[in-house]
């Protein structure tokens, strides 16, 4: 038996949505091969909650004592969005104290956490367009008039770190630009100014499964908001997800060849999910974001995809914790 501790929680606001994904997982792991210990990740402690009794974990070598058992971690499945978990923090902690998990290391979650830094990166990709774009830092003087006249609007304006859409505008002439500012500086010290893609919005997984990076089926999402916010993301009916998308064979092949490229170039591991726009009219396709803790309730993408592949979600995640272990 390998004792697995699902790490959920985190400190932003997509806390309630991790504990979501925990309880996916935990129900679709093999519970004869995996034993499952959900640590609960908040700013104040770090427990395991059993019979409404609250357990600390000692961080000092990542245990748990339970009534005078003490218990020892083989795995981490780190499910928690945002900080800490998917910007290197808890990543760089479990290095530390040798425990493996099942994330990208914690070099590639905090550069894949940073917009900017990930498209700098990415760019030169053959196939793969960015956005021309800006980057802004809350210490700086930002002067309205230069950034206006250096895209062309819409403009998309995000925190640079945030995660899940939050603190984001779509703006359409500049005198929105210094509202859409101050509301993405107070989710981030650093901001996103990007000028707008019009055309069909995908997310596709990508794993290594049994040594092998593995493509899953795109998704297509079609929001009936203006753009795939928060809202557009979490509430029910406000947008609809095709999988597999309706994408030729021709431009399946072409994005999952990018999406690899993508993988291998920023080092990644485990399972992440890929953001991009389809162009309107050329057809190209326009890079977005890494995800590298995507969400795993039942009804997210990447589940979606896997199931769309004609696997089994717990094999799936098995597969995931015995890859990561071998390493």
């Amino acid at each position: 038996m390998i004792n697995v501790a699902l790490l959920a929680g985190g400190y932003t606001g997509e806390y309630e949505v991790s504990l979501n994904s925990a309880k996916n997982i935990a129900e679709s792991l093999d519970a004869g091969r995996y034993k499952i210990y959900t640590i609960i990740i908040n700013r104040d402690r770090w427990f395991y909650e059993l019979e409404s009794n609250r357990f600390d974990i000692d961080k000092n070598d990542f245990s748990l004592d339970i009534n005078g058992e003490k218990i020892k971690f083989d795995f981490a499945f780190i499910t928690v969005h945002g900080t800490p978990g998917e910007d290197g923090k808890l990543q760089g902690y479990f290095d530390i104290i040798g425990v493996p998990y099942n994330t990208c290391d914690a070099t590639t979650s905090a550069i894949t956490m940073n917009k900017a830094y990930t498209k700098a990166i990415v760019n030169g990709i053959t196939d793969l367009h960015c956005a021309r774009s800006v980057q802004l830092h809350k210490k700086d003087i930002h002067d309205i008039a230069t950034i206006g006249a250096s895209l062309k609007f819409p403009l998309f304006v995000k925190p640079n770190n945030g995660g899940s859409s939050v603190g984001m505008s779509k703006v359409y002439k500049i005198s929105g630009l210094p509202d859409a500012l101050n509301k993405a500086f107070k989710e981030d010290d650093q901001v996103l100014v990007e000028q707008f893609i019009q055309g069909r919005e995908f997310s596709i997984g990508v794993a290594r499964i049994n040594g092998h990076i593995q493509v899953l089926p795109a998704t297509e999402i079609i929001s009936s908001k203006d753009f795939f916010d928060y809202e557009a993301k979490y509430t029910p009916g406000a947008s609809k997800e095709i999988t597999p998308a309706d994408l030729s064979g021709e431009k399946n092949a072409e994005i999952a060849d990018i999406v690899t490229q993508i993988y291998l170039r920023l080092n990644c591991r485990g399972m992440v999910r890929i953001d991009f726009i389809l162009l309107e009219g050329t057809n190209q396709f326009y890079f977005i974001e890494v995800n590298t803790t995507p969400g795993q309730s039942a009804a997210s993408l990447i589940p979606q995809q896997v199931r769309a592949a004609g696997m089994h979600l717990g094999e799936f995640y098995g597969a995931l914790i015995e890859g990561a272990m071998k390493r």
